[in-house]
């Protein structure tokens, strides 16, 4: 309510026309003619963003007139989440490095070894295997690793193979859990650039077919890339089984064809055209000959998933590419990886740690992209 207050307010006081984002009610957005001016808002935090900080500041002026806040000056957290503005270059990078510390600290593994990969790629889980463990330390350091996902998506995995076995959670879970915290303070990975004149979105996605130990059912998971950066993954358990990999892969497209919809409308909002189709980059070659084609229909339960797919491909909005399997970056969210892999997929995201020495640099303002 206070967050409907807000914007309510802020719609009736902008001197002209602002509208919500058709993509998400957390946007405001204002336009004129001499630019846009976005604010985010998230229950009772604001975040307001334009290219001219002189219209910034006359919206700070305007708001405390009607609502009590506070101004906290230029943005370096947000949600637990660390903003950094890199000097000399216009990116902006998003980091939970203190997250990590906190909890390291925490649960008492800050002193533990480091390695390189969350999960054994040889590594079979069983339900019961052991004896018990403490079942509330093993779901808070399951909510831990989950949140701190927003920025690593290498724990993507691991964590929903391991959340599987919160009821009740048994001593080897445990030890495998602990690997996981092993890996926040590991390797360093140096960081890529972009380097394309246009805006380009790029979709990889992937379906890991009955992989839950428990019930058997799939996993549905894609990661985005704009202009070679990560900017949204997911990793989600399907709501119903899947009684082949085809049938998984589907439901899978689907899910993430609808969310490219909705990244393309937020980027318009943005006033940000994209390539069109976009790419979407799998590896099933018979779910991607069967939606180019129409060689074959699926059944009844998955027409719905199977035409709205096909459609968003003759419209023109998405175009289908086979990958290799042993190059799908999405590979990090269905399966556990070696180090050099795990890297190589981070690497083509543009995913990093705080602690490359040429980030380093960057931050210093002692190089540029």
């Amino acid at each position: 309510q206070v967050a409907k207050g807000v914007l309510l307010g802020m719609l009736l006081l902008m001197e002209h026309q602002s509208r919500l984002s058709t993509s998400s009610r957390s946007l405001d957005i204002h336009k004129d003619k001499k630019g846009i001016i976005f604010i985010i808002i998230y229950v009772n935090d604001l975040v307001i963003g334009d290219k001219n900080l002189a219209d910034i500041n006359k919206v700070k002026m305007v708001l405390p007139e009607k609502f009590k806040m506070k101004d906290m000056n230029e943005l370096h957290y947000f949600l637990g989440i660390e903003v950094i503005l890199i000097p000399n270059d216009d990116d902006i990078m998003l980091s939970q490095h203190h997250y990590i510390l906190n909890i390291l600290f925490k649960f008492g593994m800050n002193d533990h070894n480091t390695i390189s990969s969350p999960l054994d790629c040889n590594l079979k889980m069983r339900t019961y295997s052991g004896t018990l463990c403490e079942l509330t330390k093993y779901r808070e350091i399951i909510r831990s690793l989950i949140y701190l996902t927003i920025t690593r998506p290498d724990l993507s995995y691991s964590n929903g193979l391991l959340s599987q076995f919160m009821q009740p959670p048994w001593d080897t879970h445990l030890i495998v859990l602990s690997d996981s915290y092993d890996t926040l303070v590991g390797p360093w990975i140096e960081e890529s650039s972009g380097d394309g004149a246009t805006i380009r979105l790029v979709r990889y996605t992937d379906v890991d077919w009955a992989g839950h130990v428990s019930d058997r059912c799939s996993t549905s998971r894609f990661a985005f890339s704009l202009e070679r950066r990560a900017i949204s993954w997911s990793s989600k358990k399907q709501p119903t089984f899947a009684l082949s990999n085809t049938e998984a892969e589907y439901r899978g497209a689907a899910i993430a064809t609808y969310e490219t919809i909705g990244l393309k409308r937020l980027l318009k909002d943005f006033n940000e055209s994209v390539n069109k189709p976009i790419h979407i980059y799998y590896d099933i070659k018979v779910a991607y000959n069967n939606l180019e084609t129409q060689s074959s229909m699926p059944e009844k339960a998955l027409e719905v998933h199977y035409h709205y797919v096909r459609e968003r491909i003759i419209v023109g909005d998405i175009e289908l590419q086979h990958v290799n399997i042993d190059q799908h970056t999405s590979n990090i969210f269905t399966k556990a990886l070696g180090a050099d892999k795990l890297h190589q997929f981070l690497l083509a995201l543009s995913l990093w740690t705080i602690n490359t020495p040429r980030l380093r640099r960057r931050l210093e303002g002692e190089e540029s992209d």
